[in-house]
C-alpha cells in the first residue's frame, strides 16, 4: 500500500472526530439502537475498544498478540466475549476506557516504523496497514453511531486509508461468500471529499469501479447498500464485486437494505 498520508496522524485525528460524537451523550443515547441489529451505541464503542486493544498488542507486544490469537478457536465468539467487559459500564466509564485504549494503541503504533511487519489475524502486515485497518473500523462503527444519533458526518480525505485498505482486501467478499475470485483485482477511480481524484488497485486492470471515495468506503464496510450509492462498475466481475464487497474478514452479515438511508444521486 503506497503511503500518501500519515497513517498514524490520521488515526489520531479520526479518533478525535469520533470522540466529538460521543462526548456529550447521555445514558439514553448510549443505549440507543444502531443499524447493526442488536447493537447499541455502547456495543459499537465497546467493540472498537476491544479491537484497538488487539492492535496495541500486535504493535507493542507481538509475542502476547500471537499467544492471544493461538487461543482463539472461533473469532465471532471471541468478539462477543471481548465486548462483555465494556457493556456494564456507564457512558462516562466507557468513554474513558475507549480514550485510554486509543492512546495506548496510538503510542504502540508510533513506536513501530510504518513499513515494519507486525502480526495480525491471518498474516503479518505492515504497521501502516494495521493503522489503516483501525481507520476502517472507526469509519464503519463511527457510521453506525452517527446513524443512530441522526448525525450527518463530515468526511475528509483521511478516508483514503479506508479506500486503500478496501483496494488491497478486495478478495474478502469472495472468500466470505465462498465464490471463486477473478484472475486479477480492479482499478478504482475515486473522487475524494476534497475533489481530488484517486486511482487505486491494479493500474492497468480491464475492469474498474468508479465513483465517490466515501461511497466505496460505505459499501465495503457494508454500511450502505449499493443501490443507495453512486458507484458504477465497468465489467461483469466488477459489477458482481459491488454486490459482495467487504473490507473485513469473516461473515458478511446482513448489511443494509436498499433505501434504508437517503439515496445518493447516481
Amino acid at each position: 500500500m503506497t503511503q500518501h498520508r500519515d497513517p498514524y496522524g490520521d488515526l489520531v485525528a479520526e479518533g478525535d472526530a469520533l470522540d466529538a460524537l460521543l462526548v456529550d451523550l447521555d445514558e439514553a443515547e448510549w443505549a440507543r439502537p444502531t443499524p447493526a441489529e442488536g447493537w447499541t451505541v455502547r456495543h459499537q464503542v465497546g467493540h472498537l475498544t476491544m479491537v484497538f486493544g488487539m492492535a496495541e498488542k500486535a504493535a507493542g507486544d507481538p509475542a502476547a498478540f500471537k499467544e492471544f490469537v493461538a487461543k482463539v478457536t472461533n473469532f465471532d465468539q471471541a468478539v462477543q466475549q471481548g465486548l462483555k467487559p465494556y457493556l456494564p459500564l456507564d457512558g462516562k466509564q466507557l468513554l474513558d476506557a475507549w480514550r485510554t485504549q486509543r492512546a495506548a494503541t496510538e503510542r504502540a503504533l508510533h513506536g513501530v516504523p510504518p513499513a515494519q511487519l507486525v502480526p495480525w489475524l491471518v498474516r503479518p502486515i505492515p504497521a501502516a496497514v494495521l493503522a489503516a485497518a483501525g481507520m476502517m473500523e472507526m469509519f464503519a462503527h463511527g457510521q453506525d453511531v452517527a446513524d443512530a444519533l441522526g448525525v450527518t458526518r463530515e468526511y475528509t480525505d483521511r478516508i483514503r486509508h479506508v479506500a486503500e485498505f478496501t483496494a488491497i482486501t478486495w478478495q474478502f467478499g469472495y472468500q466470505s461468500h465462498g465464490l471463486p475470485e477473478p484472475g486479477e483485482g480492479f482499478r478504482f477511480e475515486l473522487t475524494a471529499p476534497s475533489g481530488e481524484v484517486w486511482t487505486l488497485g491494479v493500474p492497468d486492470a480491464e475492469q474498474r469501479i468508479t465513483g465517490p471515495a466515501v461511497d466505496l468506503c460505505l459499501l465495503a464496510t457494508r454500511r450502505r447498500h449499493r443501490d443507495d450509492l453512486a458507484l458504477t462498475a465497468s465489467g461483469p466481475d466488477a459489477d458482481q464485486w459491488l454486490d459482495i464487497a467487504q473490507a473485513y474478514r469473516g461473515p458478511a452479515g446482513p448489511g443494509r437494505k436498499p433505501g434504508q438511508f437517503a439515496t445518493r444521486a447516481r
